[in-house]
């Protein structure tokens, strides 16, 4: 903890507080606030209740009304705040009509209903995360939400572990090979970065239909497990893995997949972690081709089951939020695991 605040609270010129400093940490914070804000706002809506939701101007904490059980009525009914002449005083309120709400005291329910203006009550509410809109998603979207998990589950798992082997091997045999139209073959595999992928959809879903792939997982997976992006990161990465090295295990009689295995993805480690992290946002938020190829229920991932709570009536938000924050979550843990390779596997070189 002690090294982490020494990190936070560095200095450009020692110990002595430059006016640079506050403007690098103004700048930091004001990049780490719009970054931040937005995903911590969804996750914090998600615990409000649908007429939280509907207020405004919003509160920044979900906030529930108080009520109170008074004896004649079956539901509790939600205290407000009156404020008379006499002061302000604790009601019930039994209904509103129009600009009028008809309250009553909890203390003495006995005592004659007051009539007063809406422009005079104020809810008593206090602060609370609850998790109504977690249960309802649980149980409207019954065993839909679980399959649905382990539809994203197993297709980001899975196009990622093809991707980095796929990637990987063409990215040695690029970097460490010399052969005829090498470098053509890598400007081929860059310019497809420039096709539109609207473009190739329809010829894709073709052959994804001819192969009987429709509402299959592997409809998803087979399409995408080669990326040029990652191609690219991968042999620039190993074009700084000394050719010494691959030459010693040639001469120690070590085979081509010997090297491959045992000494090229080791060294590209924080290369492979990076085209890793990129493929599974990419798998996990795909949405235009597994709309187009899974059509069951049992077979869409969660990104196509976020687009359920949008109708032609509305938008059910509290649900949708719920959602949301559920299928960020796996995500953010990935990310966590995984962020230190990023400026380590695109600044470093491969020499250990």
């Amino acid at each position: 903890m002690h090294s982490l605040w020494r990190f936070l609270t560095r200095r450009r010129s020692g110990e002595k507080t430059d006016w640079t400093d506050w403007v690098i940490y103004a700048y930091l914070i004001l990049g780490l606030f719009l970054m931040l804000a937005p995903v911590l706002w969804m996750a914090n809506s998600s615990f409000k209740s649908v007429g939280n939701l509907a207020e405004w101007p919003p509160t920044v904490l979900p906030m529930v009304s108080e009520t109170v059980v008074v004896a004649g009525y079956e539901a509790p009914l939600p205290l407000y705040d009156v404020t008379t002449d006499t002061g302000t005083k604790r009601l019930a309120q039994v209904r509103k009509i129009g600009l009028k709400a008809q309250m009553i005291d909890p203390d003495n329910p006995e005592a004659a209903k007051i009539s007063v203006n809406v422009t005079d009550i104020t809810p008593v509410r206090y602060m609370q995360f609850g998790l109504g809109n977690y249960r309802t998603l649980i149980a409207e979207s019954g065993q839909y939400l679980g399959r649905n998990l382990y539809n994203s589950i197993f297709i980001t798992t899975v196009a990622t572990i093809i991707t980095l082997i796929m990637n990987s091997m063409a990215a040695f045999a690029l970097s460490k090979y010399q052969f005829r139209g090498r470098n053509t073959a890598l400007l081929a595999i860059l310019a497809t970065l420039m096709i539109p992928v609207t473009v190739v959809l329809v010829p894709v879903f073709l052959i994804i239909s001819e192969m009987g792939l429709t509402n299959n997982s592997w409809g998803i997976i087979l399409p995408v497990v080669a990326t040029p992006t990652g191609v690219f990161l991968l042999r620039q990465y190993m074009l700084t893995i000394p050719d010494e090295l691959l030459e010693a295990a040639r001469m120690d009689h070590a085979s081509e997949w010997r090297i491959y295995w045992r000494i090229i993805l080791p060294l590209a480690t924080p290369a492979l972690a990076v085209v890793g992290i990129f493929s599974i946002i990419s798998r996990w938020n795909e949405f235009l081709l597994p709309l187009l190829v899974l059509n069951k229920a049992e077979a869409r991932t969660l990104q196509l089951a976020l687009a359920g709570y949008q109708t032609e009536t509305g938008i059910r938000y509290d649900q949708l939020l719920a959602m949301t924050t559920l299928t960020a979550l796996p995500l953010a843990i990935a990310f966590i695991f995984l962020q230190r390779y990023i400026t380590t596997g695109i600044a470093s070189t491969g020499i250990k």
